[in-house]
């Protein structure tokens, strides 16, 4: 193959994960996000300086289509799906798409250029399964393959996830993972100690990719993964759920999510777009949950809820 297509799609951030899914299921072989509020802050925790960027409120998602592929009518298919999001409360009116062909040796700088091994928290680096890294004591590593789909696993959200993953695991503990995607999540569970981890995906691409995702990292034996719609028809209890998608999606899991948790158990929840939280906030407190914890990165909130009866921890509490 001499040549790959790539297909730029310009969208508002609150759509960014819903469309580069899309991009996905259409056959990309990887997806880049250029999105602005990656430099919101000016250091990060371990001193970095980030470099000033202007703020937008569009991002660009860079998706990469074999030449054998017909891309006009890709992007036919897109329109329509990017369309029908608009049932969802996202804004489709204005969202653009263009293409132009790629040599191959270009479609390789153009896409690994963008990751690269990224400490996420003290204790967790992400890294891509193609470069060696040498961790530091105490480091722990969770390799992913982003040519295969779904980024590296640090857009806000997921990073939010994994901070939140670090202030509830122990060690010991039986954890939900809804929506799994890259299976980034599973992999962090069972690097912070749990004992058992169910992955759920509605997507088969999904599916997959988080399956060969998690036999790229040691140890992982622990982590069991398969296609399911939510929490439905599920009865495995668990001491933490974590679910990073769409906001009106999450409004769906809550009840599901407040009867499969132990007493003291936490829902973790990530994806919500800042106009949304109070819908997702609702949906927990009438399930039953206690906010414990919120936190915020640009226009995305993530949030700990917990299934007890000592409200003394707890916001409001």
């Amino acid at each position: 193959m001499d040549t790959w297509q790539e297909l730029t799609v310009e969208v508002k951030r609150e759509a960014q994960e819903a469309v580069s899914n899309i991009l996905i299921e259409t056959g990309s072989q990887g997806v880049a996000i250029d999105d602005s509020a990656d430099y919101l802050n000016r250091e990060n925790w371990y001193g970095e300086v980030l470099p000033q960027v202007l703020q937008e409120e569009r991002v660009l998602i860079r998706a990469y289509y074999p030449d054998t592929m017909d891309i006009e009518l890709i992007k036919k298919e897109i329109q329509q799906r990017i369309q029908e999001l608009g049932q969802f409360g996202f804004d489709t009116e204005a969202i653009a798409l263009s293409s132009q062909a790629l040599a191959e040796e270009d479609w390789a700088d153009s896409w690994k250029q963008y990751y690269e091994p990224t400490r996420i928290s003290h204790d967790l680096t992400i890294v891509p399964s193609w470069t060696d890294y040498e961790p530091g004591p105490g480091e722990k590593i969770i390799k992913l393959d982003p040519g295969m789909a779904f980024g590296t696993g640090t857009h806000p959200t997921t990073k939010m996830s994994l901070f939140a993953l670090e202030q509830v695991l122990r060690g010991g503990e039986r954890v939900l993972d809804v929506g799994t995607g890259s299976g980034v999540l599973s992999i962090a569970s069972s690097l912070l100690g749990a004992k058992e981890i169910y992955a759920y995906d509605l997507d088969e691409v999904a599916v997959r990719v988080a399956k060969e995702n998690i036999q790229l990292n040691a140890n992982m034996d622990n982590i069991k993964v398969t296609t399911g719609d939510l929490l439905r028809g599920v009865k495995q209890q668990a001491q933490v759920i974590v679910a990073n998608i769409l906001a009106d999606i999450l409004l769906e899991l809550t009840e599901d999510a407040y009867r499969l948790l132990d007493d003291e158990g936490y829902l973790i929840m990530s994806g919500i777009i800042a106009d949304k939280w109070s819908q997702v906030k609702e949906a927990a407190e009438k399930a039953g949950f206690f906010l414990e914890t919120q936190m915020i990165q640009g226009e995305w909130i993530a949030c700990i809820f917990k299934k007890t009866e000592d409200v003394s921890g707890v916001i409001g509490g």
